[in-house]
Formats: structure tokens, sequence, C-alpha cells
């Protein structure tokens, strides 16, 4: 009997063994996906507060260009050339940011351009001329310029095809979070106290949210996942850009330029708009909260519009709505305006949603950091070249007649957009 029952025994031993080994294998599997999951987590969440700071204290800029043309005695046209000190450098190092992020830590880079920018306004806070004005303007976009190529890589390689969109869109829609908080903070701020604090108030705020966000993405490992990994493998097998759709992606590409150039005209010179129309200095900034309010709203309904309808129809849709509506804007007496803004800004914010959530269709995954940095250097570098234009027509034709230009503009968008379905 002693055989057969060793037998059994081994025989029970084996099987349990085995089960072991299946429940071990479920758990270790159970948490590997709790792991991708919490790091995808991470990633959007942290991507999303770097869009909300960047794009917040970016768009946060048009409330003190009032103040500093009454400060330092400024033109319209050097107005737009403050802007463009600003966006210039941004788009500038767009490209090379995304190269960067391929070859080191996306991380790093993120927190190290967040804390430039960050410091800068800082230093705004002090400045006595206009040429430490300027100079603390380039070096706070030249910090700016990692933001968006590299969180936007970060939360793609992060969701992969699994989500991306409804990812990518959570972190566009992060940004407009931004763009109507900080000029109603500025706003609320500049009524109890002068220009400069409130500079170095968002840079003190901007250091303190980088020293959070870096503890975060160190804690999480981000950057150290099979995800870089993976891609840094595909990296090393290929030299081109990635686009496997080089027509869409230009289309698209120049479809941003001339939006871009509207938003930006229309958010650096409709203060001064609303200003000749009676608008205090001081409620600037709640206006362009408004409109950043319905750029916010426009997001995602534009999301839900491209799902319905497509992209071409949307981008058609709230570009006509966004030129017809800067004309109306011009004529709309000043308590009106207050209740149009947020219309006027769902369609004028709604494009950018659908542009930036199709550029990720046209490129090969490995090549998703360097291509969002070339399509930002577009959209950045209308952002920069557009306000000293729209500055210096204004001088010479009168500020209605350029605001007008300005929805001219947008309509032209029209044709580019039905030509994406060729």
């Amino acid at each position: 009997m002693a055989p057969s029952f060793f037998t059994f025994d081994r025989w029970t031993a084996s099987a349990d063994t085995h089960l072991f080994c299946l429940h071990f294998n479920t758990i270790i599997d159970m948490t590997s996906a709790a792991a991708d999951k919490h790091q995808r987590r991470t990633s959007l969440i942290t991507g999303g507060a770097f869009h909300f700071f960047h794009d917040g204290i970016a768009d946060g800029l048009a409330v003190f260009l009032p103040l500093w043309q009454t400060a330092f005695g400024l033109s319209l046209t050097r107005i737009g050339l403050l802007v463009t000190c600003f966006e210039g450098a941004t788009g500038f190092f767009q490209i090379p940011a995304g190269f960067l992020g391929e070859r080191f830590s996306e991380r790093v880079l993120l927190i190290v351009g967040t804390l430039v920018t960050a410091i800068s306004f800082i230093c705004l806070g002090f400045v006595e001329g206009l040429v430490s004005l300027v100079s603390f303007l380039f070096v706070g976009g030249l910090g700016a310029a990692v933001q968006h190529p590299l969180a936007s890589s970060m939360v793609s390689k992060a969701y992969d095809d699994n989500g991306r969109r409804m990812a990518l869109g959570t972190y566009n829609f992060s940004g407009d979070i931004g763009k109507f908080m900080f000029p109603a903070f500025t706003a609320l701020a500049l009524s109890q106290m002068g220009w400069r604090t409130v500079c170095a108030g968002l840079g003190i705020f901007g250091c303190i949210l980088t020293t959070m966000l870096y503890l975060i993405l160190r804690q999480a490992n981000i950057d150290e996942t099979p995800f870089s990994e993976k891609y840094q493998k595909m990296i090393q097998g290929t030299k081109d850009w990635g686009i496997v759709n080089k027509a869409a992606f230009s289309t698209l590409s120049l479809i941003a330029f001339v939006d871009t150039a509207v938003r930006y005209g229309l958010v650096t010179f409709g203060p001064f708009l609303f200003i000749q129309k009676g608008m205090q200095a001081e409620s600037v900034g709640l206006a362009l909260s408004l409109l950043f309010i319905g750029g916010a709203i426009g997001k995602f309904l534009c999301g839900v519009l491209a799902e319905r309808l497509g992209i071409i129809a949307s981008v058609v849709i709230t570009e006509c709505i966004t030129g017809f509506g800067i004309l109306f804007l011009t004529i709309l007496p000043l308590p009106h305006i207050y209740f149009f803004l947020p219309v006027l800004g769902a369609a004028l914010n709604g494009t950018s949603s659908v542009l930036y959530g199709t550029v990720a269709d046209c490129v090969s995954p490995h090549r998703i950091a360097r291509v969002f940095g070339l399509f930002y250097t577009f959209v950045i570098a209308s952002a920069a070249i557009s306000p000293p234009i729209m500055g210096r027509i204004s001088d010479m034709l009168g500020l209605d007649k350029s605001i007008r230009l300005i929805a001219c503009i947008a309509l032209v968008t029209v044709p580019m957009a039905l030509a994406l379905s060729h």
C-alpha cells in the first residue's frame, strides 16, 4: 500500500503546485495590470497638470498687456512683439524638445522647463524696463516649449491605442481649465494688488506645482516603465519622422496655423476692443475668462460633434461660427459682450480639439513626440507671428478694421477643411 499512497501524495502535491502556480501567475498579471493602470492615470494627471499651468500662464499674459502698455508706453505693434517674444521662443524649441524627449527623460525635461517658466514669471515682478521684460518673456517661452510635445507624447504612449483619443481629449481640456482660471484669478488679484506682485505670485505657484509633480512622477517611475523601453527599441531602428499620411498631416498643420493666428489675434487685441467700448482694464481678465470657459465647453462639444458628423463638418461649422461671430463682436454693445463671449469661445477653441486629436492618427506611435513637436511648431509659430502683424495693421488701419480682418482669416480655413476629404 505504501507505494500507492506515495504515488497519490506525489500526484496531489504536483496538482497543488500547478494550481498554486496558476493562482500566483493570475495574481502577478492582476498586479501588473493594476500597476499599468496606475501609471497610465498618473501620466494623464501629471500631463494634464503641466498643460493646465503652461496654457494658463501663456493665455494669462493677455491680461497684463494693457497694463504693460500703460507702464512702458508701448504701441500696439510692440504689444504684439511682447507676445512674439514668449510664443516665438516656445515655437522655436518645440522640435528640439521632441528630439530631446526621445533621447533623454521626458519627466526631467518637463520638470526643468516648467521651473524655468515659473522662475521667469517671478523675475517679471521685478523688471524695471522694456529690455528686461522682453528678456524674461523670452526665457519663460523657452521653458514652456517642453510641455506640448513631451506631455502629449507621455500621455499618448501611456494609453497607446487603448483610449488614446479620450486621454488626449482630457489632456487638452485640462489646458482649457488653466486658460479660464488664470485670467480670472489674475483679474481678481489685480483688483487688490499691482501687476508685479501678481506676476511673482504666478511664478511661485508654478514652482510649488512643479515640485509636487516631480514627487508624483518619481514615485510612479514614469519614464522607467515597459512603455519607454518598447518605444526606445522602435526608435533605434527608424530614421524618418514616422508620418504615415503626409497629405492629411500637412492640411491639418495648415488649418491649425491659420486657426491659431485667428485665436491669438483676438485674444491679444480683443481686450483693447473691449476697453475701446468702455470696459475697465481690470475687467479684461473676467472677459477673457468667459471666452475661455466657452472654449473649454467647446472642446468637449466639438469632440462629440466630430464623432457624430466627422472631422471635416466639425471644422467647417466651428470656423464659420468663429468668423461670423468675431464680426458680430465688433458691433455688439458692451453689456451684451459678456453674454456672447462664451458662445464665441466655444467655436474659437473647439476647432483645435478636433485637430489635435487627429494628429496621432497620421503618425507611427514611436514618433509621436517629435511629430507633436513639429505640429506644435506650426501652431506656436503662428501664435508668435500673428500678434505683431495684427498690431501693425491695427496701428495703421484702426482696431475695428483689424478685428474684422481676423474674422475673414478665420473663414479661409473652410476650403482647407473641405480639402481633407480628397
